[in-house]
C-alpha cells in the first residue's frame, strides 16, 4: 500500500490517467495539475494549478513520459496551463522524493543531478520496455494494415534492430505469414535471429536488404534510413520508425521519392493507453515500496 505517501503528478496524456486511478486504488494522496480540462475528478485526488502545488509534500513526482522538453517544459494534453520542472522547484521537494520519467534528457538529468535528486527513467528499465513491446507491435500491425493495400501475410519484411521491440515485432510479424529480415550490428545478435528462424543480415548490407521491402520498421534510434537506403526501396514500401524522436529516418527525402514514411514513437499511448499506463503504474508502486518503504496502513 501506499498510504501515507504523496505523489504529484504533473500533466502527460492518456497513460497517465490509469497511472492516476491505480495509485489512488494504492491509497497515495495525488497531487495533480495539468488536467483541468478533463470533466471528471478522481477519487482521493486534488487538482491544482502548478502555483499552487506544495513541493515540500511531495514523496516522489511523476511527469509525462516524454519527461520535459530542452527548457523544462512538460506537455500537457488536457491543460492549457504551461508547467515548467526548474532546478529551484526541484530544490524545494524533499530529499528521500523520486523523479519519475519515461524518458530523460540533458536538462532533466542536470537538474535532477544538481538537487541531489532520484531520477528515475522508467523506460530504460527492461522490464518496462518488455511489457510495452506488446502494445508497441499491436500498433506496428495496425499501422501496416492501414497504410497498405496488401496483406502482412507473404509480405516481405525488413526489421532493424533486435533490442526488445525489435525482437517482439520481428517474431509477431513472422507468426503473421511475412517473410521477415531482421538487420543488427552485434554478432550474438545474428546469431539469435538465425536461431529464432529469421533471416539476419549486418547493418552494413542494409541497402541489399531493403531494396525489394514491402514494410520495413526501424526500431534503431540512429540515423539508419537514410536517403541512400530510401533511393533503393521500391515506391510502394511502407517505413514504420519507431525509434524515438526524431527517429532514424530521412523523412524529407522519403516524401520527395514518394515512399510512405511514419514516425511511430509513444504507439502504446496511443493504441492502449490504458494497458499502457497499467504497466507504469506497477512499477512505479514496486519501485516507491523498494526505495521508500511500503506506507502505513
Amino acid at each position: 500500500m501506499l498510504t501515507g505517501y504523496t505523489i504529484g503528478i504533473l500533466g502527460g496524456d492518456a497513460r497517465q490517467l490509469e497511472v492516476i486511478r491505480r495509485l489512488s486504488e494504492w491509497d497515495a494522496t495525488l497531487i495533480l495539475t495539468g488536467f483541468d480540462q478533463l470533466d471528471h475528478g478522481f477519487t482521493g485526488a486534488k487538482q491544482v494549478d502548478f502555483d499552487e502545488v506544495d513541493p515540500g509534500r511531495l514523496d516522489a513526482v511523476i511527469l509525462p513520459v516524454p519527461g520535459t522538453n530542452p527548457d523544462g517544459k512538460i506537455d500537457t494534453i488536457f491543460s492549457n496551463q504551461s508547467l515548467s520542472v526548474t532546478k529551484e522547484w526541484l530544490e524545494k521537494t524533499p530529499k528521500h522524493c523520486l523523479i519519475f520519467t519515461g524518458i530523460t534528457n540533458k536538462y532533466l538529468t542536470g537538474i535532477t543531478d544538481e538537487t541531489k535528486r532520484t531520477l528515475i527513467p522508467l523506460f530504460d528499465r527492461n522490464d518496462v520496455a518488455i511489457y510495452n513491446s506488446i502494445p508497441t507491435v499491436e500498433g506496428t500491425i495496425m499501422m501496416a494494415i492501414q497504410h497498405t493495400d496488401f496483406t502482412i501475410h507473404s509480405s516481405k519484411v525488413t526489421v532493424l534492430g533486435l533490442g526488445r521491440v525489435g525482437m517482439s515485432v520481428a517474431r509477431v510479424f513472422a507468426s503473421l505469414g511475412a517473410k521477415v529480415k531482421v538487420g543488427a550490428r552485434k554478432s550474438e545478435d545474428l546469431a539469435r535471429i538465425s536461431e529464432m528462424g529469421l533471416i539476419p543480415f549486418p547493418m552494413k548490407d542494409i541497402k541489399e536488404h531493403t531494396q525489394d521491402s514491402d514494410i520495413v520498421i526501424n526500431t534503431i534510434p540512429a540515423h539508419v534510413v537514410t536517403a541512400s537506403v530510401i533511393q533503393t526501396m521500391p515506391t510502394h514500401t511502407l517505413i514504420i520508425d519507431l525509434a524515438s524522436k526524431p527517429g532514424g529516418t530521412d523523412f524529407r527525402y522519403a516524401e520527395k521519392r514518394g515512399v510512405k514514411a511514419l514516425l511511430a514513437p509513444g504507439l502504446p499511448g496511443i493504441v492502449a493507453p490504458k494497458t499502457a499506463g497499467n504497466i507504469l503504474a506497477n512499477v512505479v508502486t514496486q519501485i516507491i515500496i523498494e526505495k521508500l518503504g511500503e506506507g502505513s496502513s
